[in-house]
Formats: structure tokens, sequence, C-alpha cells
């Protein structure tokens, strides 16, 4: 009888729900940190942060340090404006337009493989002589498909329809963060292998850009008919 009288004391009592509620927050948090490194990942991936690297490198080749930093800008900008309304509108304009991922793959890849056989043939892929043509490279190829593009868009797609779209958009804003500090590298990747170093490498860089945007294009088309 001592005992049932000392368990139902209410400092008792207060202990037991002080533990439950403690353990209930700590589930909670793990959950969340889990749910974030599962958004996290994906988009990592499919983001390439590093992997964008060269091709930033060969398409700003001939921009001073300053355009450059403008255009990076710009790039991560133009992402984060077409992540978040993908996140926010992108099922219902798919489903309006009729619009599928696979249809993304084929535009992209079709302007991605445009860009980098004129980089092969012509030596450029645009004009880069005055800043507003320079920082237009941020928006398209950059921007997007580039940074943000097929892949992004369906893991996107794919997460918010699974997780709380709050995770996702940290997730996707964690990720265009990283992006921006390995592209504010490249002033001194230019600074070590100078300017012709970079021409070089940017010209291994467009083949393997155009073999990419095949790829988008094969993978698009496969899903259209598929």
């Amino acid at each position: 009888m001592k005992m049932i009288a000392w368990l139902r004391r209410p400092g008792s009592c207060d202990k037991i729900e002080f533990t439950t509620r403690l353990r209930g927050r700590i589930s909670n948090k793990v959950e969340t940190l889990r749910e974030l490194a599962l958004t996290f990942v994906p988009i990592f991936f499919a983001m390439d942060a590093l992997g964008n690297l060269p091709i930033f490198l060969a398409l700003t080749q001939r921009v001073q340090p300053k355009q450059r930093r403008r255009t990076i800008h710009l790039a991560i900008l133009t992402a984060l404006g077409v992540g978040l309304g993908f996140i926010g509108v992108g099922r219902a304009i798919f489903a309006l337009l009729g619009i599928e991922v696979a249809d993304f793959l084929v535009a992209g890849g079709v302007i991605l493989l445009i860009l980098s056989i004129r980089e092969i043939i012509a030596g450029k892929i645009v004009e880069v002589d005055d800043s507003s043509t320079s920082e237009m490279i941020g928006i398209v190829p950059l921007g997007t498909p580039l940074i943000v593009g097929p892949a992004v868009l369906a893991s996107l797609l794919l997460l918010t329809g699974r997780y709380h779209i709050l995770i996702v958009v940290f997730s996707f804003m964690a990720n265009l963060a990283i992006q921006w500090v390995v592209l504010r590298q490249a002033d001194r990747i230019v600074a070590v292998l100078g300017h012709a170093g970079v021409g070089a490498i940017s010209k291994i860089v467009m083949l393997l850009l155009a073999a990419i945007a095949v790829k988008m294009i094969r993978e698009g088309v496969l899903g259209v008919i598929g």
C-alpha cells in the first residue's frame, strides 16, 4: 500500500510526464534530422555542385572576375527562384500544361547540346564583351538547366510528395549554399591554371557537356515513348 501511495504522489507523476515529453521531443528532433538527411542527399547528388564547377569555368573563361562574381549571384538567385517556384506551383503547372519530367529532360538536353557545340566550333558560347550579356549566362544555362535542371526538379517533385515542404525547402537552400561556395572558388582556380589552362580544360568539359546533353535527350525520349 505504501508503494502504491508513493507511485501516486504528485511529484512522481510530474517526473513521469516530464520524461515522456522529453522522449517525445528527442524523438521528433531525431525524425526531423532523418528527414533532412533523406531530402538533402538526393538533391545534393542531383545538383552535383562539384561537377558544375568546370562547366562554370568553361562558360566564364573570358569574363572578368567582378563580372564572374555577379554571374554566380545571378545563377544562384535564378536557381532559387526556379526551384521554389517549382515546389510551389510545379505540380499544378505540369498538370495544367500536360508537361512531364521527360519533356524537361529533352528541352534541357537540347539547350545544353546547342551551347556545347557552339563552344567547341566557334570557341565561345555567347558574346561576353559586355556585363549584361555575361550576366545572362547566370540565368541560362547556369541557373537552369545546370544548377537546377530536370534531375533537381524531379527530386523536388518526388520529395515534396513524401516529406514536409519546409524540410524540402531547407535542404534545397542548403545545397544552393554549397553550390555558391564551390563556384566562388573559380577565381582561385583561374589564378592557378591561367587562362590558357582553363581554355584547354573548357574544350574537354564541353565535350563532356555535349555527352551529358545527349544522355538527357535520350532519357527524355525514352521516358516519352516508354
